[in-house]
């Protein structure tokens, strides 16, 4: 699982330096596409391949589905992990997150990791400390334990 935030960083040629302990996640191979908020996201083989079914089921005719393909599909890229740890990004994805080299936060998202600049990361963070905030958005999901199965 990716778990965690880490701060590396995008070398002049776009490569990005990956958490040691994400690389052995990302040895089958990897997908990077661009996010829905203002983030790159970094799956494995197996989860891309699982959301790319799940949009190849929606419906054509659909509008939204349609742009969500376009989002993740268009945009999307193998990526392996070189011999230091680190992937390419494409430029595309390094001009939708607006930077050429630097740094850049790694954000474990469980099944995938995000890619933020600082700036954008720093903003979600104060977001997510919002308490008050927090108990609203976060009231209708369930987290408790899911007794169906006992």
């Amino acid at each position: 699982m990716f778990l965690g935030q880490f701060q590396h960083n995008l070398d002049d040629k776009g490569r990005l330096m990956v958490p040691a302990r994400y690389r052995d996640l990302l040895a089958a191979g990897a997908f990077i596409t661009q996010g829905f908020d203002k983030c790159l996201m970094v799956m494995t083989d197996a989860y891309f391949k699982q959301v790319y079914e799940r949009i190849n089921n929606m419906n054509l005719a659909d509008a939204t589905a349609r742009m969500l393909r376009r989002l993740i599909l268009s945009n999307a890229y193998p990526v392996e992990v070189d011999k230091v740890g680190r992937i390419l990004v494409p430029q595309n994805l390094r001009g939708f997150l607006q930077i050429e080299s630097g740094e850049l936060t790694v954000a474990g998202q469980g099944e995938y990791f995000e890619v933020w600049t600082p700036a954008n990361w720093a903003a979600q963070m104060d977001n997510l400390q919002d308490v008050e905030a927090n108990e609203q958005r976060f009231s209708t999901l369930d987290l408790s334990k899911d007794n169906s199965s006992s």
